[in-house]
């Protein structure tokens, strides 16, 4: 079942390709100069994508709309279905942020993902509609109701490929561990840390950008939280390190994220010198 879903979906990458882009060009002019209501839309202040959060209350609540149907509660199905047209909307707010942060296939299935909403959305409006111009007549508004819910069913199953398979918005250090252990840096061709720039090293398996000013060295994990962008090649701004793919700010000294569309902390490390053969070692920090 699921390899034929995925071959449907992909199947619509035709026209969901170019209207992603589309959608993706317009979008990022408009949020653009909106740092502070694009971070709001992401949820960096929850520590969580919103819009993943907040999917859940229009489901529910539509969920609502077919029990009061059937169980003969006209007035509040209605009042339900208004409910959940407004989550609805304000849901998709929060999804165009992030929207405008994707790219690749997690795009073409995202502009899947939200033309479904939207035909669900226009299918709920008119069974809106129709119950508040004929309160009588029930038949054809609760079914369209039925029909909007299974397009919203299929347009959350989408959703969930673009997070679950895709890893859209997850964190890239879920599952990297600590350690008290610490290991030798490898600088590769250079012989020291150079000072007052970003510098990539290795340490172990984990690469590291590093920004060393004289004895105070600061070091973060160099593959970006929000979706593995090279920390390396960004740049330094008011004590953050800018990622060069969508502008995710960290600050240095903790690794705390500054700026989405990343919603969690870099891993930061501790950098010393060696105790013994000269040059330098790390290890991951604490907390």
């Amino acid at each position: 079942m699921a390899r034929f879903l995925t071959r449907l979906i992909d199947a619509q990458a035709f026209w969901a390709r170019p209207l992603g882009d589309f959608n993706r060009r317009w979008l990022s002019a408009l949020f653009h100069r909106m740092w502070t209501t694009k971070d709001l839309l992401h949820g960096r202040w929850l520590g969580h994508p919103l819009h993943a959060a907040s999917t859940d209350l229009p489901i529910g609540v539509l969920t609502l709309v077919i029990v009061f149907d059937v169980i003969g509660q006209p007035a509040a199905a209605d009042v339900a279905l208004i409910a959940g047209i407004a989550l609805m909307l304000l849901s998709a707010v929060s999804g165009a942020a992030d929207y405008s942060d994707t790219s690749g296939t997690a795009l073409m299935r995202a502009t899947v993902h939200s033309a479904l909403m939207v035909v669900a959305l226009i299918v709920y409006a008119i069974s809106l509609a129709l119950r508040l111009g004929s309160p009588d007549v029930r038949t054809v508004p609760i079914l369209l109701s039925v029909i909007g819910y299974l397009i919203v069913t299929a347009g959350a199953y989408v959703g969930g490929d673009v997070v679950f398979v895709l890893g859209n918005m997850v964190n890239r250090h879920a599952f990297r561990g600590g350690g008290t252990k610490w290991v030798a840096l490898d600088l590769g061709d250079a012989r020291d840390i150079p000072e007052g720039a970003l510098f990539k090293a290795k340490a172990g398996p984990n690469n590291l950008v590093i920004v060393r000013n004289g004895d105070t060295v600061l070091a973060l994990h160099e593959q970006c939280a929000h979706a593995g962008g090279p920390l390396a090649e960004g740049k330094i701004v008011d004590g953050q390190v800018e990622c060069p793919w969508h502008g995710s700010r960290f600050r240095l000294a903790d690794g705390h994220a500054m700026r989405g569309p990343t919603v969690y902390d870099q891993p930061r490390y501790e950098v010393r010198r060696a105790e013994s053969g000269g040059g330098w070692e790390a290890r991951r920090a604490e907390g």
